[in-house]
């Protein structure tokens, strides 16, 4: 089916007997950060809230941002992260990483936070068995942006990530940046000229000549208690930190306690231990499945596809850099130990012909993924706004179309998570009533005739018709990867 200009927004299916109900938070356009039902029912909005992500907390209490820097001067820094009550009072605040005063605005302490934050709890910031993140005390994990010079990396200035780790009063006790650590990525010669003449130079306004966002780390949470770590493997250890850079096409996991990169995967996936795996490029949302959560210690990933990388140049990278190519998403379940592709979800997954319709899954940034209790996967699919829930078995049964547009007449959705009802006690538990899914065969708009011809006559036929070779191959043919087709 093609993509249509009319089609519905909201929920569109729900299965109450196979889904695993809860409310739904995410960013909805710029109207603020949105609570639903699984009817898709608005049952809270935090008006004005920026959601980069947004994330509750047990009791009702919701996490996000009350305002970001002019891109003019600095690329997605949030100037503060709070946690707001349900009233939307702010009863926590980060906003003292760097005081900045930019031109034409008061000088501000910023906290430079963007793309994700875990309090402590809960290393991954979604609902776990026995892992509540903490609502009124505890340390906080925050992903943050600070520009410096780095020769070894390029001569431009660099936009470098940051991950802090701040305690209640807001003292910033444990500190980490992704620089200080160029040499532990495994950037090939090549990588490294192209990052060296243009580490992803991104130029708004008056930011003097550009700024390199050469790794843009989009996710960050702690290892968590796991299976591997209990084995005696240390690079596990809970503690640790996992993020993914978008841009360079790595996952990885730092040491907290010695800052060291103890486990990598990316930039290169033709070397011979990952080849398998496929190019994972621009991923989201990396993290390690929580505890008492099925497939619990694996690494769960929304692999976007679209573009990353930085290497020796090719006809869709004349300069090498978003060298890596494909255009249609997968989420992937890695054992990341023995590097076994454990579950995933992929255009095949979803029933869409391969590769002519691989596109219809496709979501080129942001998204994400999370493993539910009863084994379903909540997906962010997030350029289309798309929200949906899928099981162990890729069915279907759940799924939500946002209605919210931004300035850039998007309806993009960086980010959702599912929590438990129990979470929002200021809500009693609102009737699950099943949504049925529309066939679309027959579906029309008032107005529009139905399906189906006023008159018909036969035609005789010298052969019967059989679906034959298509214009590209398939891959039932065998020939084809069913998963990834990238130019590299």
């Amino acid at each position: 089916m093609g993509h249509s200009t009319i089609y519905p927004t909201g929920a569109t299916v729900y299965n109450p007997s196979k889904a695993w109900s809860g409310y739904t938070v995410f960013q909805a356009g710029d109207e603020g950060v949105v609570l639903i039902d699984m009817s898709g029912k608005e049952v809270h909005l935090w008006q004005g809230l920026i959601g980069f992500p947004a994330k509750i907390l047990p009791g009702g209490y919701v996490l996000g941002s009350t305002g970001r820097r002019d891109p003019k001067f600095g690329i997605q820094d949030n100037v503060d992260l709070v946690q707001v009550d349900w009233d939307g009072n702010v009863v926590w605040r980060y906003n003292s990483y760097e005081h900045i005063e930019d031109p034409g605005y008061e000088p501000l302490w910023y906290a430079r936070q963007h793309h994700d934050y875990q309090r402590e709890g809960n290393p991954v910031g979604y609902y776990a068995p026995g892992l509540e993140p903490s609502a009124n005390s505890g340390t906080t994990l925050i992903l943050a942006h600070k520009n410096l010079h780095n020769p070894e990396i390029s001569d431009k200035q660099l936009l470098d990530d940051t991950i802090i780790e701040v305690d209640w009063e807001g003292n910033v006790i444990w500190e980490w940046a992704a620089s200080d650590h160029f040499a532990e990525l495994g950037f090939d010669q090549a990588a490294r000229n192209v990052l060296f003449r243009d580490p992803n130079t991104r130029s708004f306004g008056d930011l003097g000549g550009g700024v390199g966002d050469w790794l843009h780390i989009n996710s960050a949470s702690y290892v968590g208690p796991n299976k591997f770590y209990d084995n005696g493997d240390e690079r596990f250890h809970p503690d640790n930190i996992i993020w993914d850079a978008r841009e360079a096409n790595i996952i990885a996991i730092t040491d907290k306690r010695s800052g060291a990169i103890v486990w990598r995967l990316g930039p290169d996936y033709s070397l011979p231990e990952v080849k398998h795996i496929d190019w994972i490029i621009g991923q989201h949302h990396a993290h390690i499945i929580p505890k008492g959560l099925p497939g619990e210690g694996n690494l769960l990933v929304f692999d976007n596809g679209g573009w990353g990388g930085y290497g020796l140049p090719n006809p869709s990278s004349p300069f090498g850099q978003k060298n890596a190519l494909r255009d249609h998403s997968r989420v992937l379940e890695i054992n990341p130990v023995t590097l076994d592709i454990e579950w995933q979800y992929t255009s095949a997954e979803a029933g869409f012909s391969v590769p002519t319709d691989s596109y219809k899954f496709y979501s080129p940034y942001i998204s994400s993924a999370q493993r539910l209790p009863n084994g379903n996967t909540l997906i962010t699919e997030g350029s289309n706004g798309r929200l949906f829930e899928v099981t162990a078995e890729h069915e279907l049964v759940w799924e939500y179309i946002s209605p919210y547009t931004d300035r850039r007449n998007t309806n993009m959705v960086y980010r959702s998570y599912r929590v438990p009802y129990a979470w929002v006690p200021q809500l009693a538990k609102p009737q699950e009533i099943a949504i049925e899914a529309i066939d679309v065969s027959s579906f029309r708009v008032p107005g529009a005739a139905p399906k189906g011809s006023d008159s018909v006559v036969s035609v005789a036929t010298t052969l019967p018709f059989t679906e034959g070779a298509a214009c590209v191959a398939t891959a039932e043919e065998g020939s084809v990867r069913r998963t990834s087709q990238i130019i590299r």
